[in-house]
C-alpha cells in the first residue's frame, strides 16, 4: 500500500483534505496524457478535489485557486497532510513597495538560459503567465495563474501603441485576439516589457520587447498588434477558483 510514513496512504485521498508539497511538482491539464497545465513549488498548498481517474488526482492549489491534475505517486511522495492556507491580503501599498523586488526576480530570470515551457512556471523555463505569477510569488504576491485570469484580476490603465505614459514599472501587458486575452508580458518602463513568448512569434524563452511602433522586430511587431490593454497589481489572490 502506497504511504507518506505519516499514516496517510492512497486509501485515504479523501476529497476536501488539504496537504503541503515537500518537493516541487508538475500539474497536467488532464486526467491522462501529456499536457502540463503548470508547476507547483515546494511549500505550496492542495486542497484534494478527487475522484482519483486511474493514476491521478485532481487537485487545487489554495494560494491561486488553480485546479489541475496530479499524479498520485508523486503526490504521496511529495506532500504531507497541512492545515488549510490562510490568505496573505496585502494593502495596495504594500504591493507597491515590492515592485522593485518582482522587477529584480524577472531580469535575473531572463539572464538565466531558458526556453519557453507550456505551463512552466518554476523556472529556468516558464510560459508567459507563469512567469508573471512567478516574479510576484517570488515577494509574496499571488495572483492568478492564466493571462486571461490576469487580465481580468487587475486594475485596468490605459494604453495603445506609442501611449503609455500611464504605465509604471511592474504593471502587466495583455495581448491576444478581441475575444480572450492569450499573452501577458511585465512591464518594465519606456515602452519596454518583459515576456516569455514562443517559437511561433515569439524568442522561445524570455526576451523585452517594445511597445513603441517605431521598434520593428518581428516578436514586438507581431504583438504590438495584438495589444489589449494593460492592469495593475494593487490586491492579492484570495485563493477562491476563477472562471
Amino acid at each position: 500500500m502506497e504511504s507518506l510514513g505519516t499514516g496517510v496512504n492512497a486509501d485515504g485521498l479523501e476529497a476536501g483534505r488539504c496537504w503541503r508539497l515537500s518537493a516541487d511538482i508538475n500539474g497536467h491539464a488532464r486526467s491522462s496524457g501529456p499536457g502540463l497545465a503548470t508547476q507547483a513549488r515546494r511549500g505550496r498548498r492542495l486542497q484534494l478535489l478527487g475522484p482519483r481517474e486511474g493514476t491521478r488526482l485532481r487537485v487545487r492549489l489554495l494560494e491561486d485557486g488553480y485546479p489541475c491534475w496530479l499524479e498520485i505517486s508523486q503526490l504521496l511522495e511529495r506532500a504531507i497532510p497541512a492545515q488549510p492556507l490562510r490568505a496573505l491580503l496585502l494593502e495596495p501599498s504594500s504591493i507597491a513597495s515590492r515592485l522593485p523586488e518582482v522587477l529584480t526576480f524577472a531580469e535575473r530570470a531572463r539572464e538565466q538560459p531558458n526556453r519557453y515551457l507550456w505551463g512552466g512556471s518554476l523556472g529556468p523555463d516558464f510560459d508567459c503567465s507563469g512567469f508573471v505569477q512567478s516574479a510576484f510569488a517570488s515577494v509574496g504576491i499571488w495572483i492568478p495563474r492564466d493571462a486571461y485570469q490576469q487580465e481580468h484580476f487587475c486594475q485596468p490603465v490605459a494604453v495603445r501603441p506609442g501611449v503609455f505614459a500611464l504605465l509604471q514599472p511592474g504593471d502587466l501587458i495583455f495581448f491576444g485576439r478581441p475575444q480572450r486575452c492569450s499573452h501577458v508580458g511585465l512591464y518594465l518602463g519606456a515602452g519596454r516589457y518583459l515576456h516569455s513568448s514562443g517559437k511561433e512569434h515569439g524568442r522561445d524563452g524570455l526576451g523585452i520587447d517594445q511597445l513603441s511602433p517605431e521598434a520593428d522586430h518581428p516578436v514586438s511587431c507581431h504583438y504590438r498588434s495584438e495589444l489589449r490593454g494593460a492592469g495593475r497589481v494593487v490586491r492579492c489572490h484570495d485563493g477562491t477558483t476563477l472562471a
